[in-house]
């Protein structure tokens, strides 16, 4: 096994469609290497003008902007 640093390097949070939930990183020529999650406690800086958080009732939610959900405002 090699270690590397991944201190300040960019990525994607994916939910894949098995509930896995990974971290993506692309490099030049788009090809990725999914990571499996196995930090506990992981800084994370959200850099996504489509991430809005949502609150109803007792529920926080992290998702995509309304417009982009489709959400008017009587929805």
């Amino acid at each position: 096994m090699t270690a590397q640093s991944a201190n300040g390097v960019r990525g994607h949070l994916l939910n894949l469609f098995d509930g896995t939930v990974v971290f993506r990183v692309y490099d030049a020529a788009h090809n990725f290497v999914d990571y499996n999650l196995h930090h506990s406690d992981l800084c994370v800086t959200i850099d996504d003008t489509d991430a809005y958080f949502y609150h109803r009732d007792d529920q926080a939610i992290l998702d995509h902007a309304p417009m982009t959900l489709g959400m008017t405002d009587d929805s």
